[in-house]
């Protein structure tokens, strides 16, 4: 009989969300757009309900637009948020920031890059010259005024001064975010919190590291031992996990490098039931209010469907796969 050990940190992903995710959290995203999002935890999150989260966006996709369309957060720090190929900007997101009900702040993608990185050495700030000469450093979408009011968010953008080794050379000094919870998918992780990233890592590993708390969904759940055959091929250390939620598929409808495509199907329905929040509720409701976890999920999408988007071997992406 296995004791408690055995198992480390692994949880189911109620227990996750429940035990690190809070209201008013700062929440930080892994993945990039439509590659290994952490949707099957997102959804987690959007049965519990946790509110006025405040969401670290990066370079958002669905999973974030959906928590947008079901109120969970009123504050936004993004540099775009699109359904590549499906949806150019995310519809509940857009309809949001047209009424005025999600305050948006915009960086560029590289500064938001450079800030969580920032955010994992330590640093409170980051000087960059990136967004300087353009109007993300002239306009602010949320006026120092506003900023006051939310103890989650810096009380200014940015700071443009002279660069003190070069006078008269400017810099635009950028807060680095303080995040509460990091959600990631990997392709492979063990009891102990080693977890393994294939393919391009994106922000993933700066916001683990610089989150107070990190839950980590996997494809593949193995031994402490096996991980640690290959550790030149690990991604992140134990130390900066706190869960991990053996989550096969739990990307999807994103795809996740070597496992699966992304599903242009799912995407092609939920950019058309976006277009209203009546439709998108009752989106929401199908595929994730009626469905009381990752399993019956599945078991909706249908496990036909789902091998049609396993990758085809030898390729990263599945062959001949109807992308429109």
């Amino acid at each position: 009989m296995k004791s408690a050990k055995d198992f480390g940190k692994v949880m189911t992903a109620q227990k996750a969300i429940s035990s690190y995710v809070h209201d008013g959290d700062c929440i930080a995203f892994g993945g990039f757009v439509t590659n290994r999002r952490a949707y099957g935890l997102v959804y987690e999150l959007i049965r519990q309900g946790q509110k006025d989260l405040v969401i670290e966006g990066g370079s958002a996709g669905g999973d974030i637009d959906m928590l947008i369309g079901t109120h969970q957060t009123g504050i936004m720090i993004n540099s775009y948020i699109a359904n590549s190929g499906y949806t150019a900007v995310c519809r509940r997101f857009r309809e949001a920031v047209e009424k005025g009900t999600l305050l948006m702040e915009d960086y560029s993608l590289d500064v938001m890059t450079i800030a969580y990185h920032g955010a994992a050495l330590g640093l409170p700030y980051v000087p960059v010259k990136n967004m300087l000469g353009s109007d993300l450093a002239d306009k602010w979408g949320i006026s120092e005024e506003e900023r006051k009011k939310h103890p989650k968010i810096p009380n200014e953008k940015f700071i443009v001064q002279d660069n003190p080794f070069k006078p008269g050379d400017k810099v635009c000094c950028v807060p680095t975010p303080k995040i509460d919870v990091a959600l990631i998918h990997a392709q492979m992780a063990s009891p102990d919190g080693t977890v393994r990233i294939v393919g391009a890592p994106f922000q993933d590993v700066d916001i683990a590291m610089a989150a107070k708390h990190t839950i980590v969904s996997c494809e593949e759940l193995v031994s402490n031992e096996e991980i640690r055959k290959h550790p030149e091929l690990n991604t992140l250390s134990g130390l900066c996990i706190d869960a991990v939620v053996h989550m096969p598929q739990g990307a999807h409808p994103s795809q996740c490098f070597g496992y699966y495509d992304y599903d242009p199907k799912f995407y092609t329905e939920y950019d058309k039931a976006s277009h209203t929040q009546e439709d998108f509720d009752q989106f929401m409701k199908k595929y994730v209010f009626d469905v009381k976890d990752h399993d019956e999920y599945l078991d909706l999408i249908g496990a036909s469907h789902l091998n049609s988007l396993r990758i085809t071997p030898g390729d990263g992406y599945r062959v001949g796969l109807k992308r429109h």
